[in-house]
């Protein structure tokens, strides 16, 4: 799609989201330098690695045996240290019991349904494989998938029930709606209001120029009981609903973008958003090993802090394989990335607050919950303001960085031949994330 490149603001590619919508993949290998980067680099960097690295990737699937065994074993370790019980919280309550969060999409009350049924129906006509330059165009265009969305819910969905089935969970009473279930209806809500947000994809410069948009009440009246839920403020999605709870239980994407596309459109909103889930699924041992270092080094276990800090290091360059196998232009083709894959991701409106306009932005990679937690464990200060943590990032995961943060060891080390090595195995952590930098910077 070179109309991107040639005409972005028609695209709605303005100064205002760019930046945004950069973000998801500049924060993944900039996050110990804090620098910021020139969007052709990352292509250069790309294509670089198309000539050695492997034309196919397999999906990663969570171990569901691997993952009850390290459950039980995070069981027995919260009540010894609070990093392990803010870990366990986070799985048992978001995680649904599990780590990527189980979501289920199908187990759901009667009267949800239709929410899933609605995006499904519609999802054909959101994308355009031959998008206008026009603005009257993409406006027609734009009110008919609204309005049709409109009618579809006002039609099929009952608002009281819906709230009351809400309200039942936000008692506590998760039999009426399973937390598995309720995540599966998070990203329903989440993507349906990001699908009504832009009503077209390739984003178009029409609905950049919006500020403020009046959602389906069908839309709102869900949306503060999973703000209570997972303490977020923002009116958009995040990685946990859109991209995170998109994810059933076998690991198929069940709300997907563009239906009907081309091969390479399809092929690279899939190859992105699995990238993304994936990486949650290789982290969650490490999640582990880092609480087990925190325990070993309270106890002034030395020898077991040093093992499982070169756990951490194994684990981590395996979980950047991931990345840098997918970062290739034969799986996510830059001509259609940004267009056909990361605006759809993007808010970019906003809401009058106590007489103040507040704008969201959507989703962004510096909400990945890994890179967050590694951040916190190596002792470095957060890469998104207080502000931001609280729009975007479910509190579970925020209480689960600061506690690693509140525990870091990193800057109590001393001079100690066991310190010394224990150090050593920490600066490779470092590395790893600095190679990865300097490779794809300097291109």
């Amino acid at each position: 799609m070179e109309l991107l490149s040639t005409y972005p603001v028609a695209f709605g590619i303005t100064d205002s989201i760019l930046p945004s919508l950069i973000a998801i993949i500049t924060s993944l290998v900039i996050f110990t330098l804090r620098r910021p980067f020139i969007g052709h680099a990352l292509y250069t960097f790309r294509n670089r690695l198309d000539s050695f690295k492997p034309k196919t990737v397999k999906a990663v699937v969570p171990d569901e045996t691997g993952t009850s065994s390290k459950l039980q074993d995070l069981k027995s370790l919260k009540g010894q240290h609070e990093a392990a019980a803010t870990l366990f919280e986070l799985i048992e309550k978001d995680g649904a019991g599990a780590w990527p969060p189980r979501a289920n999409h199908v187990s759901w009350p009667a009267a949800l349904r239709p929410y899933k049924e609605i995006y499904l129906e519609l999802n054909p006509l959101l994308p355009s494989a031959e998008p206008s330059l026009d603005d009257g165009v993409n406006e027609e265009r734009r009110n008919k998938y609204r309005s049709l969305m409109r009618k579809l819910f006002a039609e099929r969905v009952n608002i009281g029930e819906v709230q009351a089935i809400m309200a039942a969970a936000e008692a506590g009473n998760w039999d009426v709606l399973p937390r598995d279930a309720y995540n599966g209806f998070y990203s329903a809500v989440a993507v349906c209001r990001h699908a009504y947000r832009w009503a077209t994809i390739p984003v178009v410069k029409v609905a950049q120029c919006e500020r403020v948009i009046d959602l389906p009440p069908e839309l709102d009246a869900p949306w503060p009981y999973f703000q209570r839920n997972f303490g977020v403020e923002a009116d958009s999605g995040n990685n946990t609903a859109n991209v995170l709870h998109n994810f059933d239980t076998s690991g198929e994407r069940i709300y997907k973008i563009n239906i009907g596309m081309s091969d390479t459109i399809r092929s690279s909103e899939d190859t992105f958003f699995r990238m993304f889930y994936d990486l949650e699924v290789l982290a969650f041992p490490i999640y582990l090993e880092m609480v087990r270092a925190i325990i070993s080094f309270n106890d002034n276990d030395k020898t077991s802090t040093l093992h499982h800090l070169e756990a951490i290091t194994c684990r981590l360059r395996h979980l950047l394989r991931v990345f840098y196998e997918n970062l290739t232009e034969s799986r996510i083709s830059r001509s259609v990335w940004l267009s056909y894959v990361q605006g759809f991701q993007g808010w970019g409106v906003g809401r009058f607050i106590d007489g103040q306009y507040v704008k969201y932005d959507g989703l962004s990679g510096n909400h990945v919950l890994f890179f967050q937690a590694l951040d916190a464990f190596l002792g470095l200060e957060p890469y998104l303001t207080d502000e931001n943590m609280k729009r975007y990032i479910p509190v579970r995961q925020r209480e689960l960085c600061l506690a690693m943060k509140k525990h870091c060891f990193r800057e109590k080390l001393e001079g100690a031949p066991e310190d010394t090595r224990i150090a050593e195995e920490f600066q490779k952590v470092v590395n790893h994330m600095r190679v990865c930098y300097s490779l794809f910077y300097t291109m």
